[in-house]
């Protein structure tokens, strides 16, 4: 089943700023389409009590939501689907367990990564990083506009047909490069949502990338 996927994926996060809900009420007002709610501080209680909040404002613009984890709330909530951050997981597992209409991401910062994503059927990957990032603090080298050059080639001569997102401290300057080696879209949260203006910050990203 081909899945709805934006190519700019807006990921809320757990900062001083902004609540998790006014994250998502802020993009979604500025024309946010895909929303990424990633928290991973709060228990069940907490997370099904905002997720309920976040998934009235994406019904209300039109926005699709999507869930870092957590997939055992699949059903409780209106979710649309889930992105899987553990490099490791098993999508065909995964996809047996949530079903075919939940659309589910997951996350690679290997060529060979993507390659086992898109087999496994994941409707998307996000991949990373593309250069030093606080959100999520990992040790991978990152990947650079080189890297994701190689990483579409690679997947076009094994004619792999996977939506690359690109994650991990892109800004506004970084989208055209990226854009051109051949990617499907960009992922972002510490550019948007702790920026001056967030709404505006939101509006030239996506802007630059559509």
């Amino acid at each position: 089943m081909k899945k709805f996927i934006e190519k700019l994926h807006f990921i809320t996060h757990d900062i001083h700023q902004h609540s998790h809900i006014e994250q998502t009420s802020i993009a979604c007002s500025a024309g946010a389409k895909w929303l990424q709610y990633r928290c991973l501080t709060k228990n069940d209680e907490e997370l099904l009590e905002d997720i309920n909040a976040i998934a009235e404002i994406c019904d209300d613009w039109g926005a699709t939501l999507i869930v870092t984890d957590h997939i055992h709330l699949n059903g409780k909530a209106d979710i649309q689907g889930f992105h899987i951050e553990d490099m490791d997981a098993d999508f065909v597992k995964l996809r047996q367990q949530l079903g075919e209409a939940v659309t589910i991401g997951g996350s690679s910062n290997t060529i060979d990564g993507l390659v086992r994503i898109a087999k496994e059927g994941a409707d998307y990957a996000g991949f990373g990083p593309f250069y030093t990032t606080t959100t999520k603090p990992n040790d991978a080298p990152l990947i650079g506009v080189e890297g994701y050059a190689k990483a579409m080639q690679t997947l076009k001569a094994q004619s792999i047909n996977l939506p690359v997102i690109a994650v991990g401290g892109v800004t506004l300057s970084d989208i055209d490069p990226l854009m051109a080696t051949g990617i499907f879209g960009i992922a972002a949260s510490a550019a948007i949502n702790q920026a001056d203006d967030m709404r505006a910050a939101y509006s030239a990203f996506y802007d630059n990338i559509m």
